[in-house]
C-alpha cells in the first residue's frame, strides 16, 4: 500500500440482531446507514495510527472495493477510518474514537 492507504477486508455480521429492548430484527432488514468493522490487512508506510493485524470502524459509503484471489477488500485512507478497537484494554472500553 502507498502513502496513508489501508487495505481492509470487511467483517461481515450475519444472521440475526437483537435491539437494546430485546426485539429480534431479522438480516433481511435494510438498516439505515450503519458502520463497519473490518480487520487491516495492509497499511501504507504513512499510516501512523494504524497497523496489519488492528480492528477498524469504517462507514462503508466511503470506501473503494477491490477484489483480490477471489476475496473482497475496501481500500482507504487512515483518516476515514472512525475507531480501532483494541482486544485486550488495560482501561476503558477497548475503543480508540
Amino acid at each position: 500500500m502507498l502513502h496513508d492507504r489501508l487495505l481492509i477486508r470487511p467483517v461481515e455480521e450475519k444472521g440475526e440482531r437483537r435491539s437494546s429492548a430485546g426485539l429480534v430484527i431479522p438480516d433481511t432488514v435494510k438498516m439505515g446507514t450503519r458502520l463497519t468493522w473490518g480487520e487491516v490487512c495492509g497499511a501504507g508506510t504513512s499510516a501512523r495510527h494504524v497497523k496489519s493485524g488492528d480492528r477498524v470502524l469504517f462507514n462503508p459509503e466511503e470506501q473503494l472495493e477491490v477484489e483480490i484471489h477471489g476475496e473482497l477488500y475496501v481500500i482507504m485512507r487512515e483518516r476515514d477510518i472512525h475507531a480501532m478497537a483494541n482486544e485486550d484494554p488495560e482501561y476503558g472500553t477497548g475503543l480508540y474514537l
